[in-house]
């Protein structure tokens, strides 16, 4: 824990340590090996990505190898925790610029390329389906073992944030100021960025996300299958680190998104 009282800590997160520094800079450290790949990916990537997009995100720059430390400008604001129609129609217009950046350019650049995706999802829908499956009631394991296979067949065609949620949103007095977190950046499906934001946000913004996107209604229907996954992840991540509260909460929401039948 650090005791300079210009570092700030931030809670834990899964993938990386975070502090803030002087007020200015936040700086990262890998837990493992595979995020530290990530987290290079990003210093390639954001620098080429940046000016492609209409709202402020992280640039970050090494500034030590071993072991390796990332530090980037902070990107002002706090999670969006009251989204408005305003807020919808700046998001929509980030994520429309977002999905038009070169794919063969971001995959110079290190991003996962569409190989790697549906090679890493074939692996999540086994995963899914010896780890959790079991964990539901008998009269639910049909329709969940039907969103998995609707998963296991989406497209892996545009770059993505990979993580899209409220938490890695941020806003300040009444604007949207930014977005955070490309870790899970790759080439996947659009409709991954568009589940919290339709499926689980106000009418009013997701109406006007809808708009300035635009969404299509295959679109919306691919955003539900990942948003009816999203809980799917919790599970196994509390089952790793043997948090029954964790397996339950997430148990829990995955009953409550899945449908009645297949």
């Amino acid at each position: 824990m650090p005791t300079d009282p210009a570092i700030t800590t931030f809670p834990d997160g899964w993938d990386s340590e975070a502090c803030l520094v002087g007020g200015r800079w936040v700086e990262r450290r890998p837990r493992r090996p595979e995020v530290a790949e990530r987290l290079r990916t990003e210093t390639w990537l954001m620098p080429w990505l940046a000016p492609q997009l209409p709202l402020p995100v992280p640039v970050p720059a090494v500034v030590a190898d071993d072991p390796l430390v990332v530090r980037h400008v902070v990107v002002p604001g706090e999670p969006l925790g009251a989204p408005l129609a305003a807020h919808g129609r700046r998001l929509g217009a980030f994520l429309r610029a977002l999905h038009a950046a070169d794919t063969t350019e971001a995959v110079r650049r290190g991003v996962p390329a569409r190989e790697r995706t549906c090679h890493e999802r074939a692996d999540m829908v086994r995963e899914f389906t010896s780890r959790v499956l079991p964990l539901l009631p008998a009269e639910r394991r049909r329709p969940a073992s039907a969103l998995l296979a609707q998963v296991a067949a989406l497209p892996a065609r545009t770059l993505v944030h990979g993580d899209l949620g409220p938490e890695h949103v941020l806003a300040r007095n009444g604007q949207l100021t930014g977005v955070i977190d490309f870790g899970d950046v790759h080439i996947g499906d659009p409709a991954i960025d568009l589940a919290w934001a339709l499926h689980a946000t106000p009418p009013a913004f997701a109406d006007a996300l809808a708009t300035a996107y635009p969404v299509t209604p295959q679109l919306r229907q691919h955003a539900l299958i990942w948003h009816q996954l999203g809980p799917w992840y919790e599970v196994t991540h509390g089952l790793d680190l043997d948090e029954r509260d964790t397996v339950r909460s997430g148990l829990d929401g995955v009953l409550a998104r899945l449908p009645a039948s297949a």
